[in-house]
């Protein structure tokens, strides 16, 4: 038997798969964070983000602890390249993060719609991010609603598009 066979048949090379997307993802996630290629600004004079769409692609790919990890990395990197103060709070940047790739695995495996996942993933970010901004006293609640209502529901929109559009070939490579 080839060492390649023994490492599948014994299980390394799944888990070796799942790091490595992990990290690609992750990675993707803090470049669009760092470059500010993950911020759309709109012609409503409001900004959409897309940084979180690499954590719900992992959970749909390899699922929630894929998932998890990608939240933890893109949690992580708002925590260190923090856009505003709120987000230099580990409360605020990263915790919230953690339930994304989790929720959009678990409205994925329900339904087997890649939509059904954006949806979920895209609204835990927002739902977790502002509901601990409004938690921590950030921004009066009135502001938080107003964002959570024009970003969140947009931010739903576009993720769905964009997570449509990507999983279509990425899951014919992947069987």
């Amino acid at each position: 038997m080839t060492e390649r066979k023994q490492r599948k048949e014994s299980g390394s090379f799944p888990k070796a798969r799942k790091i490595t997307i992990a990290g690609l993802l992750g990675g993707i996630a803090i470049l669009l964070g760092v470059t500010s290629l993950g911020f759309i600004p709109t012609p409503l004079g409001i900004t959409l983000t897309i940084m979180h769409i690499p954590v719900i692609i992992g959970a749909i790919m390899e699922g929630p602890y894929v998932g998890l990890a990608t939240g933890l990395i893109f949690g992580l990197s708002s925590f260190l390249w923090p856009r505003s103060p709120s987000m230099a709070d580990p409360l605020v940047s990263v915790l919230p993060r953690l339930f994304i790739g989790p929720f959009a695995y678990l409205a994925y495996n329900t339904t087997k719609k890649y939509w059904s996942a954006a949806i979920a993933g895209t609204a835990t970010n927002t739902i977790g991010v502002l509901g601990m901004i409004l938690i921590k006293g950030y921004l009066p609640a009135k502001v938080v609603f107003t964002v959570a209502l024009t970003n969140g529901l947009l931010e739903i929109a576009l993720a769905v598009i964009i997570v449509q559009v990507l999983m279509k070939p990425l899951a014919r490579l992947r069987s």
